[in-house]
């Protein structure tokens, strides 16, 4: 009779699988189906997933880490010169902010504040609007006449 409980593939549907390493009675002879010697025809044999054949390998390749990294919370500034500074200054433009630098290509990203720093003799007045200032910057721009408007 038909029924779910008595179902079973047919005898050809399912193929045995390899049995290998049982030596001769297996049909396989001599290497059992294994190649000859190696690590691979070892009972028990494993390879690391880590492991690269041969190559050197890549905790090998990697440098010894040395010294301290504060890259976690490490503060990014768009920097910009003084000197730059003089070079934008004119009698049209004495206020200096983030959307002046923009439009003179000082400043590459946008989104990161300014951080004016000291390289030169300031012969222009000049009011500048940015977030950070060197200490020697700031001298440099009082001793002009200017002032700084720090923004936050």
């Amino acid at each position: 009779m038909f029924s779910l409980n008595n179902l079973k593939p047919a005898d050809w549907a399912r193929k045995a699988s390899k049995r290998l390493g049982r030596w001769n009675g297996s049909g396989k002879w001599t290497f059992s189906g294994k190649g000859c010697k190696g690590q691979k025809a070892r009972s028990g044999w494993n390879i690391p997933a880590w492991f690269e054949w041969g190559q050197t390998p890549l905790f090998r390749r990697m440098p010894k880490l040395k010294g301290f990294s504060n890259a976690l919370f490490k503060k990014e500034y768009n920097i910009v010169n003084i000197s730059d500074l003089e070079k934008i200054c004119t009698k049209w433009i004495s206020t200096i902010d983030k959307q002046v630098l923009i439009d003179n290509n000082l400043i590459g990203k946008k989104n990161l504040p300014i951080k004016v720093l000291w390289d030169w003799e300031l012969k222009s007045k000049l009011l500048l609007k940015v977030e950070r200032v060197s200490r020697s910057a700031k001298e440099a721009i009082e001793k002009a006449g200017g002032s700084i408007e720090i923004l936050s």
